[in-house]
């Protein structure tokens, strides 16, 4: 019975009515898709990194640098924040020892630090891809929904003015429909704020992971080029 009112409720609506429940529709695919897929890659990056960490640390502890690309550079890895991090950071200090440069100590660790903070933002910033729409989709999807229900309620007084009555049977449909794009509205909104509080937190954790990695391989090669 359920299922035949609303069916009916969808063929009595408007046409503005209608495209305003695809677009709220379209920005919950929009939503979960990016949730599941951001989730997913957080999962591994933080799975992948645990494992990466004590191995690379290792290697670099016993002064094993091309051990250390060869682990940072692993398809094991590819979803781990850490390892394009210190990669950055090995791979330009790799690149100065093999060029035989003329570069001095201070020079060379001033590449070093820069390739690390280059990497670092370029790894935020691929981190953050499609949170920021969770965002515009958790604060835009009410007002959306409230579009329908300002359209359900004008034709609510359609109704009325073309029976000429204000009984609850020239005004329900309207009403219902009105009802209907309140709750969609708030169905995709919900959801969307949920996972970008969620996903922000997870962001804001990975970041200071790769500044205390970023400040450890400074550190370690401040030691290096000293010894």
């Amino acid at each position: 019975m359920g299922e035949l009112d609303l069916w009916h409720m969808w063929e009595t609506m408007g046409w503005v009515a209608k495209a305003v429940a695809f677009i709220l529709v379209g920005m919950s695919m929009i939503s979960f898709g990016v949730s599941i897929e951001r989730y997913y890659t957080f999962y591994q990056a933080r799975k992948q990194s645990k494992l990466y960490a004590p191995q690379v640390a290792k290697h670099l502890k016993d002064g094993r640098l091309k051990d250390a690309l060869a682990v940072s550079q692993a398809k094991t890895y590819q979803y781990s924040h850490l390892a394009k991090v210190v990669l950055a950071g090995l791979q330009e200090y790799q690149f100065q020892q093999d060029s035989g440069g003329t570069l001095n100590r201070d020079d060379i660790l001033d590449t070093v630090r820069r390739a690390i903070q280059r990497a670092t933002a370029l790894t935020a910033n691929d981190l953050k891809k499609g949170i920021p729409s969770l965002a515009t989709i958790g604060a835009t999807a009410p007002f959306v929904g409230l579009l329908g229900t300002v359209v359900g309620v004008i034709n609510a007084f359609v109704g009325i003015a073309s029976t000429g009555s204000g009984g609850i049977g020239a005004v329900s449909a309207g009403i219902a429909e009105a009802l209907v794009e309140t709750a969609l509205g708030l169905f995709v909104a919900i959801p969307a704020v949920w996972f970008y509080n969620y996903l922000s937190g997870r962001l804001e954790y990975f970041n200071v992971e790769m500044d205390n990695s970023s400040s450890e391989m400074v550190d370690y090669f401040i030691k290096k080029t000293a010894a």
